[in-house]
């Protein structure tokens, strides 16, 4: 089973790109974040007809995220992150896919550090963290994915001393992600690759994409109760440097089923 992520940043106007390489990578399942549509203009029926049946979480201008399977069926569990029902921001939807729980979101950049954004991320990491120890606790097999805007250790970036007081890379959040290696979530990337650089998101500027001065955003987390299943996986870095591309590249792992 191919499991992938990709942060599209904006699915409509990137629409070209995604079925482009959905057809090329032939993922089984996919959690796509960055939609900035609302929910009436997901483009539903071009999904269909590259052969994938969908569920999402639209919101106007930014935000919304979405799960997308093929020939598997799908059972949406709830299409908001529990804990804070003032929340409106479109970042988190769960399903149920071949008994396996699929977690996708997308977690806030929290930018510019110190501020209400950062407070705000702070606050969507506890309650992500009380989510997560819930499914540890109930020993489901399970998948965290998506863009966690958290940069995890100066290997992950280039020229990570640039990075010390931005929102992706500041202690606090990086300890957040630490801790759920901690209590059994696997990094299936960083397992598969521990010695190799590693990026899934260039900037637009500079030519980061040309120079390969990337960050690891994107990430694939796998429970207890899947971990010895990871076969493999990697980052398509080559749909990054595609025409109208998305500034995050699809990341993907095959588990043993």
């Amino acid at each position: 089973m191919k499991i992938a992520t990709y942060n599209v940043n904006g699915v409509n106007g990137r629409l070209p790109v995604l079925l482009q390489w959905l057809k090329e990578a032939q993922p089984d399942i996919v959690c796509l974040q960055e939609l900035k549509a609302p929910q009436e203009r997901f483009p539903v029926n071009a999904i269909n007809e590259a052969g994938y049946k969908a569920i999402w979480k639209g919101q106007k201008s930014w935000n919304g995220v979405a799960i997308l399977t093929k020939d598997l069926d799908i059972v949406e569990v709830q299409d908001s992150l529990p804990g804070d029902p003032d929340d409106f921001q479109s970042r988190y939807i769960e399903a149920i896919i071949d008994n396996i729980v699929v977690c996708c979101l997308y977690l806030p950049n929290g930018n510019p550090y110190p501020g209400p954004k950062f407070d705000y991320k702070l606050a969507w990491l506890k309650r992500f963290k009380k989510r997560t120890n819930e499914l540890i606790k109930m020993e489901l097999p399970a998948i965290l994915i998506g863009d966690f805007n958290i940069i995890p250790t100066p290997f992950d970036v280039h020229k990570p001393e640039r990075w010390e007081n931005d929102a992706l890379f500041r202690t606090e959040v990086r300890k957040v992600y630490q801790d759920l290696m901690k209590k059994g979530w696997l990094d299936s990337i960083r397992t598969l690759y521990p010695e190799e650089k590693i990026y899934t998101f260039w900037d637009y500027l500079y030519k980061a994409y040309q120079r390969n001065a990337g960050i690891r955003l994107d990430h694939i987390l796998l429970s207890p109760y899947l971990s010895s299943a990871l076969q493999a996986g990697g980052v398509d870095s080559h749909v990054r440097g595609w025409e109208k591309s998305s500034d995050h590249a699809p990341v993907w792992i095959e588990l043993k089923r």
